[in-house]
């Protein structure tokens, strides 16, 4: 794929037609899930007596897997401890706090609706579940591949070439789509082409400013089914 910019309601949507799969990060792209995540990880900095996180440490658990997470908060001596702790907390007391990115699901009926194969990358664990419940974007994706599930979290290539493999398909014929540096690395590493959604600050192949314009680009490339969206 062609390096390319911005995409907008002018640009030529003809590159779309080679995508047959897409790849979702989680965190900052299909949930707006920062003020969760922050609650969630100064849950841990309460219970060892810490104060809440730096703005710093906000924006690096937001990114992270859970486990180099909590080596980032909390002290080397009580990892073990918050590591058992995590059994304790109760995830459903943060669901309140997620949303559900502005026009995702519109954009994901269209994309199954149309036959594209679609599938998350995260490196959430075991709340990924109750978090696309909560957001009702359970059943658009397989496979799920999580820091739980995968060999080794992001920007590991494993949990991608997973996918890939599931799928029958090469780099070539997917996009992932993430908000970080995390999942720019992730992209690299792997060979798949990177969709930046959101931040012009990562290198990309495109870069995407919300949902609705990726969805009218995807009308132009298919005019046949754009009728679709309209009422996805």
């Amino acid at each position: 794929m062609p390096q390319l910019n911005l995409l907008s309601d002018q640009s030529d949507a003809g590159f779309l037609r080679g995508v047959k799969g897409f790849i979702f990060d989680c965190d900052g792209v299909l949930i707006d899930s920062y003020l969760a995540n922050t609650a969630y990880y100064n849950i841990f900095r309460t219970r060892f007596g810490l104060a809440p996180m730096s703005p710093e440490e906000e924006m690096y658990t937001h990114t992270q897997n859970v486990f180099d997470s909590l080596r980032r908060i909390v002290p080397p001596e009580q990892y073990e401890a918050a590591m058992a702790y995590r059994k304790d907390v109760d995830y459903r007391s943060i669901l309140p706090f997620v949303r559900r990115e502005p026009g995702v699901r519109r954009l994901l009926s269209w994309l199954k609706r149309a036959g594209f194969l679609l599938g998350v990358n995260t490196n959430r664990t075991d709340t990924t579940g109750l978090v696309f419940e909560a957001v009702d974007l359970l059943g658009f994706f397989d496979p799920v591949m999580t820091a739980g599930v995968a060999p080794r979290p992001k920007p590991d290539p494993a949990g991608m070439l997973a996918i890939l493999d599931a799928w029958g398909l090469t780099a070539a014929e997917v996009a992932f789509v993430g908000d970080s540096g995390v999942d720019e690395e992730t992209a690299t590493n792997s060979g798949v082409p990177f969709w930046a959604y959101k931040n012009l600050d990562l290198r990309a192949d495109l870069h995407v400013p919300d949902f609705g314009t990726l969805l009218r680009a995807l009308g132009r490339a298919w005019p046949e089914i754009a009728e679709d969206a309209q009422g996805a």
